[in-house]
């Protein structure tokens, strides 16, 4: 049996976390506050960029684990580019920040033309967690277009969790302004008391305090991310550590024996090993196993936070096992 006291310390920092956390509000409060005025607080700047080989692995692949990235090969010379090019834009403006539009001029960037494999222009294709997925070539009608674009933002955000944010089209340009203080929100006594319970082993206290919180405010990010910790270490309190280990190497095909195992690697640490035997699981299996697995691995991805490397480096390997 694991230990009461068990604590996420060394693999959480809750500060961290209820950073990335009301970052991530704000933009959903962003995003929801454009859909009611009709108003897409966003750049073209930011939404719209050229590419080049150069630029390639920053501007594409890694930016594709945080938002899809879809890629518009054109040429100046193609015409029906001329009239695929400016439809594109105008929907990156008005998905506002689901995805963003990356134009590479195939003359200036011959290499990447022929590692996509593009047969002809214009083509259109998506990466998302850094694998590319082709989408459809040649100028195709507008209700086509955004049918695929709505697919794309649905399977990054449902398969691997990847939502992209507006940006805020006043600052595009600017220098960042100086930060201020930041007020005292209505919850921060009892999220502090929350995290105070889970960080000395009080699992029931803590997660129940978080649901406290989230049943007044149900899009509450650190609320949201304790609860996911506490459960966490509820589910493994009452673990024998060699007996799931032993299970789970001994039948590397029974998908609950890998989670628990997996939930046994996240609390000691072992990120890595943790997120790589879920996608072990998800390449290895199909249906309502695999699915298992894969969501799972997205909670798991939460507990450590979007922005982890380890977080970022998982996601494109599960990518590359759906894809």
């Amino acid at each position: 049996m694991q230990p009461r006291n068990m604590s996420m310390s060394g693999v959480v920092d809750l500060a961290a976390v209820k950073a990335a956390g009301e970052a991530k509000q704000k933009a959903e409060q962003a995003r929801a506050e454009a859909a009611r005025t009709g108003q897409a607080p966003v750049s073209g700047a930011r939404l719209v960029f050229d590419v080049d080989e150069a630029g390639f692995q920053q501007d594409v692949l890694q930016r594709s684990t945080e938002v899809p990235v879809v890629i518009d090969f054109w040429a100046e010379w193609c015409e029906p580019c001329k009239q695929l090019g400016p439809l594109l834009e105008r929907l990156a403006a008005e998905y506002a920040g689901k995805f963003v539009l990356a134009k590479i001029d195939v003359d200036a960037n011959q290499m990447l033309f022929q590692q996509f494999g593009v047969q002809g222009i214009p083509a259109v294709f998506a990466v998302v967690a850094g694998q590319p997925i082709p989408l459809f070539q040649g100028a195709a009608p507008e209700a086509q277009i955004r049918q695929v674009l709505d697919q794309l933002v649905q399977a990054a955000e449902q398969q691997f969790g990847i939502v992209g944010a507006p940006v805020d089209a006043q600052a595009a340009g600017e220098q960042p302004a100086a930060e201020t203080p930041a007020p005292v929100g209505p919850y921060d006594a009892l999220l502090e008391a929350a995290n105070q319970a889970l960080d000395s082993g009080d699992l029931g206290g803590a997660i129940q305090a978080y649901k406290n919180v989230l049943s007044d405010d149900p899009a509450n990010p650190e609320a949201t991310l304790g609860l996911a910790q506490a459960e966490l270490l509820q589910r493994v309190q009452d673990l024998d550590p060699q007996a799931v280990r032993k299970e789970a190497a001994e039948n590397p095909a029974d998908v609950q024996a890998q989670i628990r195992a997996a939930d046994l690697d996240l609390v000691g640490g072992h990120v890595e090993d943790a997120f790589g035997r879920l996608v072990d699981a998800v390449k290895q299996t199909a249906g309502d196993d695999r699915e298992a697995a894969r969501l799972r691995l997205l909670e798991l991805f939460e507990v450590i936070g979007a922005d982890d490397p380890r977080v970022t480096a998982a996601r494109t390997a599960l990518a590359r096992v759906l894809f």
